[in-house]
């Protein structure tokens, strides 16, 4: 069996010319690769991360600190559940099931808060205010938790 060519292995021809007389053709310049910028430019990835929790340190409101902090500490959440699950098994399924859905849930529902409330997004959200974002977040929070209960049994 042959072996396929791809579009890249092709070399174009140069187009022909039917007065008889060849048009002579440029070479195409030639590119630099990104590897050859200079090393003083290039930072390690350690002093980018630094480099963005300063600014996030800075920058960031105390209220989305706040909401950020619950964020990451419902995703321990549901990482410890799912390992529970997978180490010792998951007996009552419909818990598992409800305790993991409420986990992810109320995790969307507070990046929901988080984009509405960020003062960044304002112009994107201009016919919600701050208390009616929240409203929204408690009042989903608890049709989220009214169900996820339900689910038990």
């Amino acid at each position: 069996m042959a072996a396929k060519r791809n579009a890249r292995d092709v070399t174009p021809s140069p187009p022909i010319n039917k007065s008889g007389t060849s048009t002579p053709t440029t070479p195409a310049p030639v590119v630099k690769s990104a590897t050859s910028k200079s090393k003083d430019a290039n930072l390690s990835a350690q002093e980018v991360a630094v480099a963005m929790w300063d600014n996030y340190v800075k920058a960031t409101p105390q209220r989305m600190k706040l909401i950020d902090v619950f964020m990451a500490f419902l995703v321990v959440v549901g990482v410890l559940q799912f390992v529970y699950c997978v180490i010792v098994g998951n007996y009552p399924f419909n818990a598992f099931l409800s305790g993991f859905s409420a986990t992810v849930g109320q995790f969307v529902l507070t990046a929901s808060l988080r984009i509405q409330t960020n003062a960044e997004n304002k112009a994107e959200f201009e016919s919600i205010s701050p208390e009616r974002a929240f409203a929204d977040y408690v009042f989903g929070s608890l049709i989220l938790h009214f169900f996820c209960v339900n689910f038990i049994n």
